[in-house]
């Protein structure tokens, strides 16, 4: 088991898109309400490089690169959605296997659910509220050999009603529940731990109605 040391310091670097997409209306389960492949830099997710951090389009997908310590960075995509099932794609560039990386459900003015890998095989949701992390349904963060190391993963976040469930490569490895955001944006993010450096490529994001 791994302590998930970030309470207070995660950060934003940019809000991302530009022209934001009404949500459907009426829509069916199965329904795909958004989805971005990343193949063209011009559909309104941030692109940006500072010395905490890069955050753009490469090779087809979406590059988070954390280059401070003991930091999260995070983007996303000016949508607005209550119940969601949120998926992507995610692999590892460079830097630690100790890194953590995922995605963001019902983000509200810096508040959000968040459904997080590490690449050395562990995995946590929890929300960021008020400036501080919580976990949810759990004190650190958990091993599951659902998570393939050193190659793509596929995560999904459902975030339905006040139940919060995190899929790994098509598996239920948790769920929670909470009460504090019942709407909100989605989006992707990663950090580092004690060491900088982490480079990961996220691509097939999609919002689907669960």
């Amino acid at each position: 088991m791994r302590f998930f040391s970030l309470l207070s310091s995660f950060f934003i670097l940019s809000a991302c898109a530009s022209v934001p997409i009404p949500a459907a209306s009426a829509a069916n389960p199965g329904d795909v309400l958004y989805q971005e492949q990343f193949e063209s830099n011009t559909t309104g997710w941030a692109r940006i490089a500072n010395d905490n951090g890069i955050m753009d389009y490469d090779g087809g997908g979406y590059r988070i690169l954390v280059r401070q310590p003991r930091l999260n960075i995070w983007s996303t995509s000016e949508q607005d959605f209550s119940d969601v099932r949120v998926e992507a794609d995610v692999i590892k560039l460079n830097g630690p296997d100790e890194n953590r990386m995922g995605l963001i459900c019902r983000y509200q003015g810096g508040d959000y659910y968040f459904f997080m890998i590490s690449n050395d095989g562990y995995y946590v949701i929890g929300k960021f509220i008020g400036g501080m992390t919580l976990l949810l349904g759990q004190s650190e963060m958990q091993a599951t050999d659902a998570i393939r190391t050193g190659t793509m993963n596929h995560l999904r976040a459902d975030c339905v009603g006040n139940k919060l469930t995190f899929y790994i490569n098509f598996t239920e490895v948790a769920s929670a529940t909470d009460t504090d955001f019942p709407s909100g944006d989605v989006g992707v993010v990663a950090g580092a731990f004690s060491e900088p450096g982490v480079d990961v490529l996220f691509d097939n994001f999609v919002v689907i109605q669960p």
